[in-house]
C-alpha cells in the first residue's frame, strides 16, 4: 500500500512540473483553473510487460513512436472510454515512473486488415513497415486477448491513436 502512495505521490508531482512546462492551466488567477489543469490524467504504460513499456516509451522520447493501437475489446471489456482528440495522459515507464506527458492528437477506429502503411510507420517498432506492424501486434493481441474468445483476424476493431509528447522527463539517477 505505501508503494502505491509513493507512485501516486510521483504522478501527481510529475503532473505538477509537466503541467507548468506544457503551459497548461497558465491563468488560474484570473480565469480559475480549468477541468484539464485540475485534474492529473491518467497514467499508463505500453504494452503488457515492464521490458516492452521500456522499449515503447524510448521511440515515444526519441519521436520516433507518435502513434498507439488499441483493439476495441481491450478498452470495452475494462469500461476504459475510446481516448479523444485533446485529451492528456501520463505515460510510465515499465517500472511504474511517469515519464512523458502526452496530448491525444488523432483518433480514428479501423479494421485491423484496414490499418495502413503511413499508421503502422506512426508507431515506430520495428522496421516500420506495415508487415512487421501487423506481425508483432498480431502476437500482441494474441497474448493480451487470450482466454477471451475474440479472434484476432482481419475484422478484428482497432483503435489507432496519434499523440504529441508535450512535456518528457529524464530517467532518474
Amino acid at each position: 500500500m505505501a508503494d502505491d502512495d509513493a507512485r501516486a505521490d510521483e504522478v501527481v508531482e510529475f503532473w505538477e512540473t509537466a503541467r507548468a512546462h506544457a503551459k497548461i492551466g497558465r491563468l488560474p488567477v484570473v480565469t480559475g483553473v480549468g477541468v484539464t489543469a485540475a485534474m492529473t490524467p491518467p497514467a499508463w504504460a505500453f504494452g503488457d510487460n515492464p521490458r516492452l513499456a521500456d522499449e515503447l516509451l524510448a521511440l515515444v522520447l526519441a519521436g520516433e513512436k507518435i502513434g498507439t493501437s488499441t483493439a476495441l475489446v481491450e478498452l470495452t471489456s475494462t469500461g476504459e472510454p475510446v481516448p479523444q482528440p485533446g485529451e492528456l495522459s501520463i505515460v510510465l515507464d515499465g517500472a511504474g515512473h511517469p515519464r512523458a506527458l502526452v496530448r491525444t492528437t488523432q483518433v480514428r477506429q479501423a479494421r485491423f486488415g484496414d490499418v495502413d502503411e503511413a499508421f503502422a510507420a506512426s508507431e515506430g517498432e520495428d522496421d516500420r513497415t506495415l508487415v512487421s506492424w501487423r506481425r508483432e501486434h498480431e502476437r500482441y493481441w494474441r497474448r493480451v486477448l487470450a482466454g477471451t474468445g475474440v479472434e484476432v483476424d482481419d475484422d478484428l476493431e482497432v483503435v489507432l491513436e496519434t499523440f504529441e509528447v508535450l512535456y518528457p522527463r529524464p530517467p532518474r539517477r
